[in-house]
């Protein structure tokens, strides 16, 4: 059955098997939007700087094609936001070329083709493309969408981090395979070459040959040594060998973490889901969405602060942990404190030290211990919806530049259930008896 929600879609691309089960949920989706658009996921070969191959969900089944084309065809502001994995992005001139150019049939009354790159490890790995009818009025379908694709971009990192672990473990066996093969050839030399030193000579018949013994033991001891090289040498392959071993375990290591992190991110994707589909009051689910979001990212206390009626303003919506005298509607100007700077120009702040928090009235605050927090902004379609702080991360830890980018991803779904619900307007009536 085709995923008719954002939580069953994110259950089907957890689920996934490989990447065509997670682009065919993917496409499913896109066909209860809108059943005259069309889906297509490129390759890239960052080494050839390549489009190398087009994957297309048809019915119950992928379309594999190859497209060898080079990634400069494409527009250089397009090309610059596929490899930032900026969001879809429109392609203005020269559409219909682009649309055959991807594949796709060109619309009678004419299409948009919207692009959007796909990163694995900081690297552009795939661009996906959306091509869908003109329409006058209505909204785009890749604004409608957008959250699905979120998604599907989280679990193609999942499905792209397994198959670079598959690849580390075959390569390891070779490795192992190879250095073992060589050491046991060396070592099986160097007994034969040991062995035939140590034969003693055949009978011969005497024969009147001047030597001299003093030569033949300069012989020996360089023949010897000469060995004893060979022996030092395989010792030093082997010694690389190792460490070429250790090398890749540490890189299996990281990218097991990162799928780690991956699936934390939709387990906590699918609980926020469930929670939106299954509380109606508002109260219930603004402290329930906060607390889930603080408890992962293990923040003794957070804050969300949400826009007020007052364009100008923030109000805090919910808390846990704050310093006594705050209450619930709190409002803070725009512009002023660190969630005001925050909200005012759409940017995460992270400080990860004392010394830079020094900078912060926080400091000074008694709840506040750590020396690391984090503000970051709630966006729903290029509008503000509000701020969510995180403080005091458990065991005095320090949040990174990569919590951040996960707190990101998560506000995105944040700010799309606040919105929907409507709860910027509803908390604030309910807090202020209007």
């Amino acid at each position: 059955m085709p995923p008719r929600s954002l939580a069953t879609l994110a259950h089907a691309l957890a689920a996934a098997p490989d990447l065509d089960g997670a682009l065919l949920a993917l496409g499913d989706t896109l066909a209860e939007l809108d059943r005259g658009a069309a889906l297509a996921l490129v390759r890239y070969d960052a080494r050839r700087t390549m489009l190398r191959e087009r994957l297309a969900p048809v019915g119950a089944a992928v379309d594999r094609s190859a497209l060898e084309t080079t990634i400069d065809h494409v527009p250089g502001g397009i090309r610059s936001h596929l490899l930032t994995g900026a969001p879809f992005v429109d392609v203005t001139d020269r559409t219909a070329d682009f649309a055959r150019l991807f594949g796709f049939r060109q619309f009678a009354e004419g299409g948009v083709l919207a692009l959007q790159g796909l990163r694995v490890d900081g690297a552009l790995d795939a661009v996906l493309a959306l091509y869908e009818p003109r329409k006058i009025f209505g909204t785009r379908t890749t604004e409608r969408l957008a959250p699905a694709v979120a998604l599907f971009e989280l679990a193609y990192v999942r499905l792209a981090e397994r198959d670079a672990r598959r690849e580390a473990v075959r390569t390891l066996e070779d490795v192992t395979q190879r250095v073992h093969g060589e050491y046991v050839r060396k070592l099986a030399a160097l007994e034969s070459a040991l062995r035939e030193r140590a034969r003693p000579a055949t009978p011969v018949a005497p024969v009147v040959v001047p030597v001299s013994w003093e030569a033949e033991a300069a012989r020996e001891a360089e023949e010897a040594r000469r060995l004893q090289r060979r022996v030092e040498a395989a010792d030093q392959e082997l010694t690389a060998a190792v460490g070429q071993l250790e090398q890749v375990h540490l890189e299996l290591h990281r990218r097991s973490e990162a799928l780690r992190q991956q699936q934390r991110t939709l387990d906590l994707i699918d609980r926020a889901l469930t929670l939106d589909a299954g509380t109606r009051d508002s109260r219930q689910l603004v402290d329930g969405l906060l607390t889930m979001l603080g408890d992962d990212m293990e923040a003794q206390r957070c804050s969300l602060m949400l826009r007020s009626p007052d364009p100008d303003a923030l109000y805090l919506a919910a808390a846990r942990g704050i310093r006594a005298g705050l209450v619930e509607g709190h409002r803070i100007p725009i512009g002023e404190g660190v969630a005001g700077r925050v909200a005012a120009t759409r940017e995460p702040l992270l400080v990860q030290d004392v010394r830079e928090a020094g900078q912060h009235p926080l400091l000074h605050d008694q709840f506040f211990t750590t020396g690391s927090f984090m503000s970051v902004p709630l966006l729903y379609r290029g509008d503000l919806v509000g701020v969510v702080n995180l403080t005091n991360k458990a065991q005095r830890g320090s949040y990174t530049a990569a919590d951040v980018d996960r707190v990101r991803v998560l506000a995105m779904l944040l700010a799309l259930i606040i919105t929907r619900h409507d709860l910027p307007d509803r908390l604030y009536e309910a807090i202020h008896g209007t």
